[in-house]
């Protein structure tokens, strides 16, 4: 396709920021840019119609770990280093509802609740919860986790469950629909439908060459997460999440959002329905893609686990199933990096999203 003069001049001419990826934290660093450099020039490159990776297709958990979670990552990794990723979670959850107010993004606090399928399972978790408790202590002043009674009326779990009282949900489209709003009225310009192939660093200068045309900038911000691989060599691997959604179900009383099996299955109410994702640990080899879609072997499990476990004496009908690519790695810290002069990275937020990706965007402008 020939572009003309004018396109060219206005949209890519002089640009200070391409930002690649409209994800939340590709928008984020754009906002950043934007507030510390008011006249720059900040494009943004999407390669899908709408953000194309995790940031409009996750199921909404404004969450920081689970107590199996953080018990499991204790394992990998360093008390420190475990209250600094909750802390950097925490502290991303509040700049985003700083940012955007809670009723822009449907914010609400109803808990979370960690299902357990053992009493043996249940015990090992509660065995710990005190010595968590303190240790999370100095980040919210209070304890972060309780015990409740299956009060939701759940099968096949125990009879108790495992509270996060300060677990959180919103709602992902408000929430990317009112960050690219703010993200335009600063002046960032966002292109949809473009993908970036490779680019070139030349003294000054970024040459970017996409399926649609090449163009120059000044520095290059990458924002893409699960896709890092596809033009980065970072450590980061792609992990496929499979979602559904049932139709509106009378008198729903199922509130707050859920974990069973160690957070590998989550589920949550949003508008009179039960949104259900999960399963990727049936299949981590199968999961580890970048390429969207849906596996007999996963939604089998999440419908069966939906009838017997989550909503066993209820009718329901599934209406939609989609998916979502996260970014991941043996580590659970993101990279956020320069890689040269006038290249720099945001990616491998862990499926953690929600809570840390307006820190993250934050972070990566910092570097610039």
């Amino acid at each position: 396709m020939n572009y003309s003069y004018w396109e060219l001049k206005e949209w890519f001419t002089n640009i200070d920021f391409t930002i690649v990826g409209s994800g939340i934290v590709g928008l984020n660093c754009a906002l950043e840019l934007k507030k510390r450099y008011p006249i720059a020039k900040v494009l943004i490159l999407e390669k899908g119609m709408l953000p194309q990776g995790a940031s409009t297709k996750n199921a909404g958990f404004a969450c920081f770990g689970s107590l199996s979670e953080i018990i499991d990552d204790l394992n990998s990794h360093t008390e420190q280093e475990v209250f600094n990723l909750v802390d950097k979670r925490w502290k991303g959850l509040q700049l985003l509802r700083k940012n955007l107010g809670d009723k822009n993004i449907g914010f609400q606090q109803n808990k979370g609740f960690e299902l357990c399928d053992s009493e043996t399972f249940f015990n090992e978790c509660i065995a710990q919860k005190e010595n968590i408790n303190q240790l999370l202590k100095p980040i919210f002043k209070n304890d972060v986790f309780s015990i409740s009674e299956n009060t939701f009326g759940f099968k096949k779990v125990h009879k108790k469950y495992i509270v996060n009282n300060f677990e959180g949900q919103i709602d992902t489209g408000k929430m990317a629909s009112k960050l690219i709003l703010k993200a335009q009225k600063l002046g960032v310009r966002i292109l949809n439908n473009i993908s970036v192939e490779k680019f070139e660093e030349n003294n000054n200068k970024i040459h970017i060459k996409t399926n649609r045309l090449d163009f120059y900038t000044k520095k290059i911000c990458i924002a893409t997460n699960g896709f890092a691989s596809d033009i980065l060599k970072e450590n980061v691997q792609p992990a496929r999440a499979q979602v559904l959604i049932t139709k509106p179900i009378k008198n729903l009383h199922i509130k707050g959002t859920f974990h069973l099996d160690k957070g590998y299955y989550y589920f949550r109410n949003i508008d009179d329905r039960i949104l259900f994702g999960g399963g990727r640990n049936l299949d981590f080899e199968g999961e580890e893609t970048s390429k969207f879609g849906q596996t007999e072997v996963i939604q089998n499990q999440l419908e069966k686990i939906l009838k017997e476990t989550i909503l066993p004496n209820t009718n329901f009908e599934i209406e939609h199933r989609w998916s979502g690519i996260m970014g991941v790695g043996k580590q659970k810290n993101a990279i956020v990096k320069q890689v040269s002069n006038n290249v720099f990275c945001g990616v491998r937020l862990g499926g953690m999203g929600i809570a840390i990706g307006s820190l993250v965007g934050k972070e990566l402008a910092d570097l610039i």
